[in-house]
């Protein structure tokens, strides 16, 4: 269905892809596989007009083509759902979905009810139970995902590129997801997939192709592979997944949390925590685990002081009880939170390295008031060497690096405040295996220094290779708390599951 030769893309000078080649079958799930900064995204958006600028040559239905913009890859049948969401939040979702494509009527009027209908037949198709007239910002990030590939499905393209398309929405989703890729590879389309969970892949791709470095390593049939081989084409040699070597006998208690409860801010009687009761201890890393929905981000959240209002119960560092009215006072008492949403909330994209590292301490930073560009450096130097950053220079745009590397620069900016207690919400999301465990050796280096660390992750081999102890939430409730020796994943999912009445 279509063929890459060549394909070279360079942005200021440095080479994000050399040379890539590889062809793409029609009714195949095709697999593109590699670490962050492979050129996986960068290749994508060439094919589907977002680069129109570029060396080598694109074969589609055995046409060479050249793409200016989207609109054309779409109008020539090629559809990419991005891994970044592109959507407008104060449009309807009938209104985002037609966004650009609109139905109009013979006098040019827009024909809502049409739009509303087709709408409401791919709100069906992908079991997403929403009435189209939504705005989009009502609706969590797992349904934004969902109508993201409504948008794609809408177009009935030939080719349909799905860049991390399950990074956010729930199991019964990707299910739903699954089924409809089936259906698609039985209309012969072409699937694009590129995903980070190796498990996904070996349920649905047909054939591989690996990038590394910008480069085309290999590409093959996904049968008779396996993880370990997979893992190592994509990074060029074995890696070992770090684990935590459990010291075992922590005893200093440096946070502890007694009766917490967080009120719903707008169904007052209800809680969004329950009674929540727990300890951590200093050198400690306490895993947290539950499903979509169980209150483990609210948790952090209330730990770091973003709901004073709705709070009540006990927060105490080193024994003394602490009061939050904003998270300024949680980072002087020594806490850091590290958030689900790198790109939302923990870094400002269109600012370089080294602003964003000192972003946190900026009093540190300054003389008589102005900054001092000197002190900004040396502390980004710092970290670039001691979190192993990769980047061409201290002034290059976050926005530019893999998701890996942004991931540290968040790290960076919070170690930068000397916490006592590090908050880590879902810190390897939608990074690959390599930059995974690179986080995993930093997350253990910290702890054995002293720091006292809550990891919350939804991914449970995860959980069970760093944690020391493990809380399972449910329904904003501590529904287990277990020693990782004695943890196991179907005990840990047992008490994640909500008990029904």
């Amino acid at each position: 269905m279509l063929t890459a030769e060549n394909i070279t893309k360079r942005f200021s000078g440095v080479v994000a892809l050399d040379k890539v080649s590889m062809k793409l079958y029609a009714g195949k799930v095709n697999a593109i596989i590699g670490e962050n900064g492979a050129g996986k995204s960068t290749l994508m958006k060439i094919l589907s007009g977002v680069y129109p600028d570029y060396e080598g040559h694109i074969i589609y239905k055995g046409q060479q083509v050249n793409f200016s913009n989207p609109k054309e890859a779409q109008d020539a049948g090629i559809a990419i759902i991005h891994q970044e969401l592109n959507l407008i939040p104060y449009l309807t979702i009938s209104e985002n979905i037609f966004l650009g494509r609109e139905i109009t009527n013979q006098w040019g009027m827009l024909n809502k009810k049409e739009m509303r209908l087709k709408t409401q037949q791919l709100l069906d198709q992908l079991k997403l139970n929403l009435d189209p007239d939504t705005p989009m910002y009502r609706l969590k990030v797992g349904q934004q995902q969902v109508v993201e590939i409504a948008k794609a499905l809408l177009l009935d393209s030939e080719v349909i590129i799905m860049d991390e398309p399950t990074s956010a929405i729930s199991d019964s989703e990707v299910e739903v997801l699954f089924g409809i890729i089936e259906d698609l590879k039985r209309q012969n389309k072409t699937i694009v997939y590129i995903s980070h969970k190796l498990d996904e892949l070996f349920r649905i791709a047909d054939r591989y192709i690996v990038l590394r470095d910008g480069k085309t390593i290999e590409s093959g049939n996904m049968q008779g592979m396996t993880h370990d081989r997979i893992i190592q084409k994509m990074v060029g040699r074995e890696i070992t997944i770090i684990r935590r070597q459990t010291a075992g006998n922590y005893t200093e208690a440096i946070l502890s949390v007694n009766d917490l409860c967080l009120k719903h801010p707008v169904k007052g009687k209800e809680n969004l925590l329950k009674h929540i009761s727990f300890t951590l201890r200093k050198g400690e890393i306490l895993g947290i685990f539950g499903l979509m929905g169980a209150g483990r981000t609210e948790l952090l959240e209330t730990l770091f002081g973003v709901h004073p209002k709705l709070v009540s119960g006990t927060i105490s560092i080193n024994g003394k009880e602490v009061h939050f009215t904003t998270p300024s006072d949680a980072i002087k008492t020594g806490i850091a939170l590290v958030p689900e949403d790198r790109k939302k909330d923990g870094l400002v994209l269109g600012l370089d390295v080294k602003t964003n590292i000192s972003l946190t301490t900026l009093e540190h930073m300054e003389n008589l008031g102005l900054l001092n560009e000197n002190k900004e450096l040396t502390l980004a130097q710092k970290y670039i060497g001691d979190l192993q950053i990769k980047t061409s220079s201290q002034k290059q745009a976050a926005k530019n690096l893999s998701g890996g590397n942004q991931q540290k620069i968040v790290l960076a900016k919070w170690l930068a405040t000397n916490p006592k207690v590090l908050l880590l919400d879902e810190p390897t999301r939608g990074i690959d295996i390599h930059a995974k465990n690179e986080i995993y050796k930093l997350i253990t280096s910290l702890a054995e220094k002293g720091l006292g660390i809550i990891m919350v992750s939804s991914e449970l081999p995860e959980i069970l290779a760093v944690s020391d102890r493990v809380l399972v939430m449910a329904e904003g409730c501590l529904t287990a708390e277990l020693p990782v020796q004695e943890a196991t994943e179907d005990i840990i999912l047992k008490a994640a599951i909500p008990k029904t009445i």
